[in-house]
């Protein structure tokens, strides 16, 4: 305590030493103070939330791993569904003026399929026409729409596990304002005696109230980030079926 009113006593003496000197002086002061201020707000966050979980009781534990997982489904979505690595802006530009004179060589196909998703899609027509030079244009979109399928699928992966915890967490929020609601009535004493448990009765119903809070935190953004997420891939997948049909009918007018 003695420690915190010294951190937090302004200094009032004259500094006449060089700059370096009072640099020595203070700045320690100061870290010290914000860096207790910061341990003392994390130890009282942790604190308060170990104590939510504790009166929450056991049904609250599936809804933390069922957050811990779909904050991981966010995060690894973020990084996979960026634009430059399913449809960067001018690849498709690229591919047209490279095939204006020609099909590219199979190893600038393979570099090709390796840039992004949408490289992938447009690298398999160009494949097609590689191994066959005579492929007609509904060979070659069917071959671009099989690839384009792979690559939905794998767009679309996760999310939905993302949607089953947004559908399930209100679910078990429920079952767990269900087990608060039977401790709440098992805490009651039956007739002729001389009454119930106050402590088992506040238990059950911070059981109730803790598992329906946090059964709606975790599905509330979990619903948010799959709607958020499924936009993205369905727009994504507009813009691959566009640019394969662009390729498609610009390889017909270069074969012509």
């Amino acid at each position: 305590m003695h420690l915190l009113v010294r951190l937090y006593t302004p200094c009032t003496t004259s500094c006449t030493q060089s700059y370096p000197q009072k640099l020595w002086n203070t700045e320690p002061v100061q870290s010290r103070a914000s860096c207790a201020i910061i341990a003392c707000t994390y130890l009282h966050g942790a604190t308060l939330l170990f104590s939510i979980i504790q009166a929450a009781g056991w049904p609250i534990w599936p809804l933390i791993a069922c957050s811990i997982l779909a904050l991981a489904i966010v995060i690894e979505r973020f990084v996979s569904l960026k634009t430059s690595k399913v449809a960067p802006a001018r690849l498709l530009d690229e591919v047209l003026s490279v095939t204006r004179t020609g099909v590219p060589a199979a190893d600038v196909v393979a570099q090709l399929e390796k840039n992004s998703a949408l490289g992938e899609v447009l690298a398999s027509g160009l494949r097609a026409i590689n191994v066959d030079a005579r492929c007609s244009e509904d060979d070659l979109r069917a071959t671009m729409e099989g690839a384009g399928r792979v690559v939905a699928h794998r767009l679309e992966s996760h999310l939905s596990t993302l949607a089953t915890i947004a559908s399930a967490a209100p679910l078990m929020g429920l079952f767990g304002t269900v087990v608060g609601m039977i401790e709440i009535f098992g805490s009651q004493a039956p007739a002729g005696s001389t009454g119930g448990n106050p402590a088992q009765l506040a238990h059950g119903i911070s059981i109730a109230l803790y598992n329906t809070a946090f059964g709606l935190m975790v599905a509330i953004p979990s619903l948010i980030f799959w709607r958020y997420f499924r936009g993205r891939v369905d727009a994504y997948l507009l813009t691959l079926e566009l640019s394969a049909g662009r390729l498609a009918r610009h390889l017909k007018t270069v074969r012509k």
